[in-house]
């Protein structure tokens, strides 16, 4: 076998080659891409004479504008090639700041092609100076920015359908709420009634609910009570609560005894992997024709206890202790309490997003606005009325701000004073 030796014997073709021809032919082909470079690059280049009158410009930039060299070099300014929008910016921002600074960079601009559409474009300038530090020239690269155009205006359009659609899911979740909550309290002889819900989040529908409606001749229920969870699931357990408990009350008006028939519905309902429980408090009133007043018994099923505040100027919580959560077990251990409301009483129900709430504290962290604080607040108010007693917890949750994070609902009922018992 034999080996050939052609490639790198002293006759070889490449041994032979004469150095100097070689460097020489080297040399040009680095003069042409260097050329080639500049004419083909990826982006437009062109320089400018002080005064902006283009002196040298890129087959890149003429091909993109669709202008012909001698159309442009020593005939037009830079600025000639800008819309009458970057016309007015060069003029104003632009061209000032280059002269300040010496460069800028990632300007966004729109050039005019010579078809009339429009390019837009980045563009970084710089000036040239020369040994002396005296300004020669300006030299400029433009960018083609038309694909990042079409993917900031597909992001616009994309924010544009988001936010569309956010505001039609509140809308949505607004109107659900809406249907959550009854369209008016009943009218109650004798009795001045004001309830308030406050919405936490308006991109989530809450599970709190309450309501005052007629039963028998001289009998009104009413309830208000919180089920665990937001969104549509809530909104369902919600709904199924509220008719539930007015149909129950129908059924049999004992308080213990709708709640009962509530538990055994939810129990029913909702069991396995993703069971539902509430807390609730219902109340039966009735006038109290021998003393005046009203006389109210409530069931509480693992509520937060209500607020009495007597004409007498003190306040208190009711005592209804030991309550269970309703739709956890079948048979929950249901407290009942009966109390006289005197003229110049008021009741206060309210859910647990109120005591639950958070307050910055002294030390600058924050601390659960608490039952203390709101028995505090609630003897502050005595003797008070209803409206009275919900525009000032209206105030309070609005003065807690972002620290209210959970729906509250609250429902006050006032027994008014006859003219002559105020004069007493």
């Amino acid at each position: 076998m034999t080996c050939g030796t052609g490639g790198g014997g002293e006759g070889g073709p490449e041994r032979n080659e004469d150095p100097v021809r070689e460097q020489v032919r080297f040399s040009a082909l680095l003069e042409d891409s260097a050329e080639d470079l500049y004419e083909h690059a990826p982006c437009g280049y062109l320089s400018t004479l002080l005064d902006g009158r283009i002196a040298k410009v890129n087959t890149t930039l003429l091909d993109w504008l669709g202008h012909r060299r001698e159309d442009l070099v020593g005939r037009l300014h830079f600025s000639d090639l800008l819309t009458v929008g970057g016309r007015l910016y060069h003029e104003t921002h632009f061209a000032p700041l280059l002269r300040m600074r010496g460069e800028i960079s990632g300007i966004a601009l729109e050039l005019k092609a010579a078809d009339g559409t429009r390019l837009p474009v980045l563009v970084t300038s710089t000036v040239k100076t020369g040994s002396d530090g005296q300004p020669l020239l300006i030299r400029t690269t433009v960018f083609d920015a038309r694909d990042r155009r079409a993917y900031e205006t597909e992001l616009l359009r994309a924010r544009r359908e988001a936010d569309r659609e956010r505001e039609r899911l509140r809308n949505l979740a607004t109107t659900l709420q809406k249907t959550l909550l009854p369209p008016a309290l009943a009218n109650v002889p004798g009795l001045d009634v004001s309830a308030h819900y406050h919405i936490a989040s308006v991109d989530e529908v809450g599970g709190d609910f309450y309501d005052l409606f007629p039963l028998a001749s001289g009998t009104w229920g009413l309830f208000l009570g919180d089920v665990c969870g937001k969104g549509a699931a809530a909104a369902a357990v919600t709904s199924l609560a509220r008719y539930t408990l007015r149909a129950a009350a129908v059924y049999d008006p004992a308080p213990a005894a709708v709640l009962a028939n509530l538990n055994t519905v939810l129990n029913h309902e909702y069991q396995g992997s993703d069971p539902r429980f509430c807390t609730v408090v219902f109340g039966l009133l009735t006038p109290d024709r021998p003393r005046g007043g009203f006389r109210i018994t409530l069931a509480s099923g693992g509520h937060p206890p209500a607020l009495l505040m007597r004409a007498d100027g003190t306040a208190d919580f009711l005592p209804t202790p030991g309550g269970q959560l309703i739709g956890v077990l079948p048979a929950p251990d249901i407290v009942t309490t009966t109390v006289h409301l005197a003229p110049g009483d008021t009741l206060l129900l309210h859910t647990d997003g109120l005591t639950e709430a958070h307050t910055h504290a002294t030390t600058g962290g924050t601390e659960r606005y608490g039952d203390d604080a709101l028995l505090d607040f609630a003897r502050a108010l005595a003797p008070t009325t209803a409206s009275d007693t919900v525009g000032a917890i209206r105030d309070l949750l609005d003065a807690l701000g972002t620290g209210v994070d959970d729906d509250t609902a609250v429902l006050a009922i006032h027994v008014p004073r006859t003219p002559s018992e105020e004069q007493q």
